[in-house]
């Protein structure tokens, strides 16, 4: 039961189950500033048990100054329900960038105290920004369909043309006809790799077990690129399988590595940690449809390197976007549209020494391994 002493304890059971099954974070406050209720995930917003926070007066648990103590305020002189949209309540308890809707509301029955449901924003700006990738993965489609036809054509006359060139060049004229040449090599292998882009072909999807994909990854991270990195593993065992396709799952996770060992440099202090976790309640519009999709599944890659610039986070994804000196920017705008078109989403976190890419991916949905319509039933 998450109700406290005092006024809390009124509540009948019923209406602390309807509370506690809302998959958003409500909590009561007292005429005194009090927490004499807060339901299931108000404890995990908090980070503190209900008996904790009713300890606790609302100002001790937000930022100094937040509009919500001002919000809780005038509830209470209006008597009226006000709502407010991204109010940001970021602090070291509550996490960086936690920013939320917020709708207030007084308590008849109980006067002075008023009632505060959370909406937290970062999983609706999340699925905005992933449509907005998909959009990105979509105009790179049409232009590498384009290049195909349009570029690689001429290019091919080109380096034919330098090629007989070099043979009655002088010397210092046959440098030039092979830089033509390299050049030429170079343009038509970056058009080959956005071809992968315009490959329109339903994905071949079955039940994969993301921690065999994980391990895989990790052997070949080990033996190559990221042979002085640690790379640590914390894996749920009780996983789902996810519905996807392996071969493709692998090129997602072992670019994500690839740039985490890249972020970490030769720092001895780097390492690098392969999460995965179920997270139920995570639903999300199908464009088009009314449809619902559930996405359980969280897979997560994270480092401690250097980090991902502010100026760049917001268009990390889209298509010829990178800070390395010789990359192309195709890397993590395939990623972004190979989750896409598994039904996922991914997202990514960066401070300094903490970057983590988050992927959400739907589960396999066979009934004989126990799964509901969404994916979410038994977990073997």
């Amino acid at each position: 039961m998450n109700a406290t002493a005092g006024q809390g304890t009124e509540m009948t059971d019923a209406a602390q189950i309807v509370l506690n099954t809302i998959r958003r974070p409500v909590i009561m406050i007292s005429e005194e500033g009090f927490i004499t209720f807060a339901n299931a995930d108000a404890e995990d917003f908090f980070r503190s048990s209900a008996t904790m926070l009713a300890r606790n007066t609302l100002s001790k648990l937000i930022p100094f100054g937040s509009p919500l103590l001002t919000l809780v305020e005038q509830v209470r002189e209006r008597r009226a329900p006000v709502n407010e949209y991204r109010v940001d309540v970021s602090s070291p308890r509550l996490g960086i960038e936690k920013v939320v809707d917020l709708y207030v509301a007084p308590v008849p029955e109980f006067p002075g105290s008023v009632v505060v449901m959370f909406q937290e924003r970062s999983m609706a700006d999340k699925i905005d920004r992933q449509m907005t990738h998909r959009g990105a993965a979509r105009s790179v489609t049409g232009l590498a369909a384009m290049l195909a036809h349009e570029i690689k054509n001429p290019l091919s006359g080109i380096r034919g043309a330098a090629q007989l060139l070099e043979l009655s060049a002088s010397d210092e004229d046959r440098a030039l006809t092979r830089l033509i040449t390299d050049e030429t090599d170079r343009i038509v292998s970056l058009v080959d790799r956005m071809e992968v882009f315009s490959d329109e072909r339903p994905i071949d999807r079955y039940p994969v077990n993301i921690h065999v994909v994980l391990d895989h990854v990790k052997a070949i991270a080990k033996n190559g690129f990221a042979k002085r990195i640690k790379i640590l593993e914390d894996y749920d065992p009780s996983l789902p399988p996810v519905f996807a396709n392996r071969d493709q799952l692998i090129q997602v996770f072992l670019n994500l590595v690839k740039n985490a060992a890249e972020a970490i440099g030769s720092d001895p202090q780097g390492e690098i940690v392969l999460s995965t976790a179920f997270r139920p309640g995570i639903r999300v519009s199908v464009p088009g449809t009314q449809d619902r999709v559930s996405l359980p599944l969280e897979f997560c890659v994270r480092d401690n390197g250097s980090g991902v610039s502010e100026d760049i986070l917001p268009i990390l994804f889209d298509p010829f976007i990178t800070t390395k000196p010789n990359g192309s920017g195709l890397g993590l705008a395939l990623v972004a549209k190979i989750v896409g078109e598994h039904g996922g989403i991914i997202e990514c976190e960066s401070t300094p020494r903490a970057t983590t890419f988050r992927i959400l991916m739907p589960a396999w949905k066979e009934t004989q391994f126990g799964a509901d319509e969404d994916g979410e039933g038994d977990r073997k």
